[in-house]
């Protein structure tokens, strides 16, 4: 038999992956072609890199019933990326098709299949986020829950579904947060919930990235670049986790990407998309949230439930404007502490600054707050608290709960 019949033999319905590939794909393909005007249902930013695209499109092919276009492709994206281990798997298993049926992804002999279990495992698992992730897409309008307010003066934010295994830059300006690209990402082996020091999970709450390390310092382990994150955060702090370390960084060269869980405990992406992220993000500004399963939401939602906080938020600038210590210190937790100062021993840098405004109006520039919700509802926000007739001011950070008394302070800090 020739081998363009050998080809046509091939068929994929037991290829679980590309089967639910197609629906994904035709969902996105249904959505870009909508107008722009109309009220499209899910929103459209770049997914990931080439390389995942390109992928993406072979399983189309291959759910569509045409394996020789779908082999051609395949044996373009193993020879401009022979590290992206799960398109030589797809690949493979297109050649393999050109003799028999596939019953499943990864169609390999018993032996080999039982020899390399894990492995095959991690790759199906792989397979299966990307395809998710380009499924199930946010809704245009919609944020994560917890993006509540950033400041326009904040380029960046990020926001990572752990379970789906994603992802999400968001570029910012004057009309507010916009999705604008998402990138497959690697968590901890032991999953999410990270507690203490080795425990190989990935922490959950709201972080900022601290630094941008040169990748002259880097060992290959880290890829093409790293950037630590400040983990343990305040909140961390207060309820006794452990450890640090926690970096968005690359995939050493042999490894264009790594298993949904595989990492002891940091975010890992492809080197091309660690690469596009350090040319977006600033430096102790950008904030990442990272969450097991985000909840996205419209704007005006979001907007809406700011509201209690906002007024709070008011109510404790306006307290310090008519500079009232016993007003101001109300909006503080008993436990309160800054940088090793208990509320006690804090309070003399509060009534310096209610001496230094002197009674006048306070404005809080560049304001951002998001929110964590736990266990607790807790609050992050950053702001420059600037007096009338200043032309600069304090920049400070503060952790907010809502507590029986509505939202008080437990941390605030100069950054």
């Amino acid at each position: 038999m020739s081998a363009a019949g050998a080809t046509r033999r091939m068929t994929i319905r037991g290829w679980a992956g590309a089967i639910v590939a197609l629906v994904a794909l035709q969902a996105a393909a249904a959505t870009t072609r909508a107008p722009e005007s109309s009220a499209s249902p899910k929103a459209t930013p770049s997914q990931g890199t080439p390389a995942e695209a390109r992928l993406l499109e072979i399983y189309k092919l291959m759910a569509q019933e045409e394996p020789r276009k779908a082999l051609d492709l395949a044996e373009k994206l193993v020879r401009d990326f022979p590290n992206f281990q799960l398109a030589q798997l797809v690949y493979g298993d297109l050649l393999a098709a050109r003799t028999h049926t596939l019953k499943a992804m990864g169609d390999v002999p018993a032996p080999a299949a039982n020899a390399a279990a894990n492995a095959l495992a991690e790759l199906k698992e792989e397979s299966l986020h990307r395809v998710i992730a380009v499924k199930e897409r946010p809704s245009e309008g919609t944020l994560p829950s917890q993006f509540l307010k950033i400041s326009p003066q904040t380029r960046t934010a990020i926001a990572v579904d752990a379970a789906k295994s994603r992802l999400y830059l968001f570029s910012n300006g004057p009309s507010g947060l916009k999705l604008t690209a998402d990138y497959y990402v690697s968590v901890g082996k032991a999953g999410t919930i990270k507690s203490q020091e080795g425990d190989q999970r990935t922490p959950l709450g709201v972080y900022y990235i601290t630094s941008n390390l040169d990748t002259k310092t880097l060992n290959d382990f880290y890829g093409a670049g790293a950037m630590p994150l400040n983990y343990p955060n305040i909140l961390d702090i207060k309820r006794g986790k452990s450890g640090g370390g926690i970096w968005l960084h690359g995939t050493p060269p042999q490894n264009y990407s790594r298993a949904p869980r595989a990492t002891d405990g940091c975010l890992v992406l492809a080197n091309p998309d660690i690469q596009a992220l350090i040319r977006q993000v600033t430096v102790g500004a950008t904030p990442v949230v990272v969450s097991s399963q985000l909840v996205w939401k419209p704007a005006a939602q979001l907007q809406a439930q700011a509201h209690p906080f906002e007024s709070a938020l008011k109510s404790w600038r306006e307290a310090k404007e008519a500079g009232d210590l016993r007003k101001v210190l109300a909006f503080y937790t008993p436990d309160f502490a800054s940088y090793g100062k208990n509320l006690e021993q804090y309070t003399p840098q509060i009534r310096a600054e209610l001496k230094a405004s002197k009674g006048r109006t306070i404005e809080l520039k560049d304001l951002s707050y998001l929110q964590w919700t736990d266990s607790a509802e807790t609050m992050v926000t950053t702001f420059g608290e600037v007096v009338a007739g200043r032309r600069t001011g304090i920049h400070k950070r503060q952790y907010w709960v809502r507590t029986a008394k509505d939202w008080q302070i437990f941390f605030e800090g100069v950054i």
